[in-house]
């Protein structure tokens, strides 16, 4: 049921800021079109791919580990430290914004790479206002060595 009730979320919210937001975007620009094929569109849809590869394993980790969802109703139980965790604290957001710059490339559009470096800002702020300090109430020192081990991001200088 929770590989389910998760199912059901990834695609209600990642689906939406990664794939109808971009959509509409594209359609308001002009761009909603395939693009021509080259490095430029092969290497955008290996990003996307790569990110969406992240946001659906995260997704998966929280169910199967952490025994709950993403959705903020349902959250996951235990702290989930395994598989894409290692890498960063961050996974399935990291995988959203690599869908959407990788739609970006794809699409050569300059709007969807401001949205973006946006959609990175709003998580940063989320992550560092909110989820940060509701993961330490939760769990509380085993959270505190997660943070010291696993950068908030991909780069050493955000393990705080």
């Amino acid at each position: 049921m929770l590989l389910l009730k998760s199912a059901v979320f990834a695609l209600i919210v990642p689906g939406t800021v990664a794939g109808l937001v971009p959509y509409w975007i594209l359609r308001a620009t002009g761009h909603a079109h395939w693009p021509e094929t080259g490095v430029r569109a092969f290497f955008g849809l290996g990003i996307f791919l790569l990110g969406a590869v992240t946001a659906s394993s995260s997704v998966w980790r929280f169910a199967v580990d952490g025994k709950g969802t993403p959705a903020p109703i349902d959250p996951p139980k235990f702290l989930v430290s395994c598989g894409t965790y290692r890498i960063t604290r961050n996974p399935m957001y990291v995988g959203v914004v690599s869908m959407v710059l990788g739609e970006a490339a794809v699409f050569t559009s300059a709007w969807l790479l401001v949205y973006g470096l946006f959609l990175f800002c709003l998580f940063h702020a989320f992550v560092v206002l909110y989820e940060e300090p509701t993961l330490r109430r939760q769990f509380g020192p085993s959270y505190e060595d997660f943070c010291r081990s696993v950068p908030r991001w991909f780069w050493p200088g955000t393990r705080k």
